[in-house]
């Protein structure tokens, strides 16, 4: 039995947030909705000091490589619908 995974690294602006506070105000809020909509993880793991700038990456489990990378698909997708603008741009990887 053959398992991918998948990881995306998603590069935020967030342009209202005028603090550390708020920045992980929202991106805290951000990881709750992506781990309970897509079963996924998802952690901070860059430009933690910025308060408009955010990175942060996913990783997926998937039963085939097909099926991780749509899995990620979605989640930039998600993140794009519920707060447009914000995606500066994204990297994604499957192994």
């Amino acid at each position: 039995m053959s398992v991918s995974i998948g990881y995306l690294e998603v590069k935020l602006y967030i342009p209202h947030s005028h603090s550390l506070k708020e920045k992980r105000m929202v991106l805290k809020r951000l990881k709750e909705r992506l781990k309970n909509k897509f079963n996924i993880a998802v952690s901070e793991i860059s430009e933690h000091d910025r308060w408009q700038t955010g990175v942060i990456g996913v990783v997926t489990i998937a039963i085939d490589t097909r099926k991780a990378d749509e899995t990620l698909e979605k989640v930039v997708a998600f993140i794009e619908k519920i707060y447009p603008g914000i995606v500066k741009g994204y990297h994604k990887e499957i192994l």
